[in-house]
């Protein structure tokens, strides 16, 4: 096992001459769950993007498990902010369809019976048969979650999974995730801009500034689980100074900018 399952290292990165980091250093340990937490905009999917070889390392380094992108993305799965399932499939073919893609060698039974193993997990076992459509919007996430989960990754690169639902739903998926990732030990990044989802969900978190791009903070969150922060004093002062440094950190940019 490598010393740490993600690597930034004085990354800087420029798209359509607009600089996106200007030497972004940051590390993920195996099996821990680290939030990448900043404003719309600077550069958090982006970082995720680099992690997949779906952009190229312009300076720095980016490493996974030790390796270069590009010789390490079959350890990686992704959960997005939209599902992205296919409505020809059922739930339990849709959770297979990461395996059909990746491993197509892999027997159409053996796949099956892999995703049903990650449905039944994630409580969705008895909505094997049903189509997208007769899916909720919470349901239809936790088919992309056990679509992750049967790839058997070492890393999950979960992108504002969960934006898109309603507060009850996110409220019961953010627990559901933790339980799980609790009985997998995966390492999970997790992308959001909601100070209140990174404190109930991560060891650590990794605040960025606004573009470019830098670590501003990097907060250790030991408030045992399951966390509520509205009655937990710790969360409740760590939130106060989250939402503080975003505020500095915005000030400090828009002053840079002009």
């Amino acid at each position: 096992m490598t010393a740490s399952a993600i690597d930034f290292q004085d990354v800087g990165l420029n798209l359509g001459g607009v600089e996106i980091y200007g030497g972004l250093t940051f590390h993920v340990k195996p099996g821990e769950f680290v939030c990448l937490l900043g404003p719309s905009g600077c550069g958090k999917s982006t970082a995720l993007r680099l992690i997949g070889d779906l952009l190229p390392v312009q300076h720095g380094e980016v490493l996974v498990e030790g390796r270069r992108p590009a010789e390490a993305w079959d350890r990686l799965a992704y959960v997005f902010q939209s599902p992205r399932l296919l409505p020809w499939k059922d739930a339990l073919d849709n959770a297979a369809f990461g395996l059909e893609m990746r491993k197509p060698g892999v027997p159409l039974d053996e796949r099956r019976a892999r995703a049903a193993r990650q449905l039944d997990r994630m409580g969705l076992v008895r909505d094997a048969h049903k189509m997208p459509s007769m899916l909720s919007g919470g349901e239809r996430q936790r088919v992309a979650i056990a679509r992750a989960l049967a790839l058997d990754p070492d890393i999950i690169l979960m992108d504002e999974p969960f934006s898109a639902l309603d507060p009850n739903t996110r409220g019961r998926l953010r627990q559901q995730l933790v339980e799980l990732w609790q009985e997998t030990a995966k390492t999970i990044l997790f992308v959001t801009h909601d100070v209140d989802e990174a404190l109930t969900l991560a060891d650590r978190i990794v605040v960025l500034s606004p573009k470019p791009a830098r670590v501003v903070e990097i907060m250790t969150v030991a408030e045992p689980r399951p966390r509520a922060v509205e009655t937990a004093p710790s969360l409740r002062e760590a939130r106060r100074a989250l939402l503080a440094l975003f505020e500095t950190s915005t000030h400090d940019a828009m002053e840079t900018a002009t």
